[in-house]
């Protein structure tokens, strides 16, 4: 077994309405909390880190496991539900991927792509580690477009 080990360094200053700074690897992004939980709302924060890292690990499994069925293309659209009474908690993500594919794909392809879209949830290693805890649910969308896109 590898181990992979990726680092992060983080420098805060404040509290609630303070902000801060992140980096790790290509990621540099300044911090604070989100204006909808009454902080400052500079950068980004924790929420959209999680549900960047939930969207982004759904869609490179997922591209991974379509990559022969002849997509034409993959969009996702990814929201995040947090509840803060009485305690701050993530609720649930909501992936909503748009699998366009050329018109002529078989019932059979369609079919596999449809399941693929529920499997790479259960794949991806950043819903294994939110099981239990956070609710991800998947609301695919196959559009049948030409070769041009049109």
């Amino acid at each position: 077994m590898s181990e992979h080990r990726f680092d992060l360094k983080a420098e805060w200053t404040g509290g609630l309405d303070g902000t801060g700074h992140i980096r790790a690897g290509n990621l540099a992004a300044s911090i604070s909390v989100p204006s909808q939980l009454d902080g400052p709302g500079i950068g980004t924060n924790p929420e959209e880190l999680l549900l960047g890292a939930a969207a982004t690990c759904y869609l490179i499994t997922l591209g991974m496991l379509v990559k022969r069925q002849g997509i034409l293309s993959l969009e996702l659209k990814s929201e995040i539900y947090v509840e803060n009474s009485p305690a701050m908690k993530v609720n649930r993500i909501i992936h909503r991927p748009l699998i366009s594919v050329p018109v002529h794909t078989s019932p059979d392809q369609l079919d596999k792509i449809n399941r693929a879209a529920y499997r790479a949830e259960q794949a991806c290693m950043i819903s294994k580690a939110l099981k239990g805890n956070v609710e991800v649910t998947v609301e695919p969308e196959i559009r049948s477009d030409d070769e041009t896109g049109q």
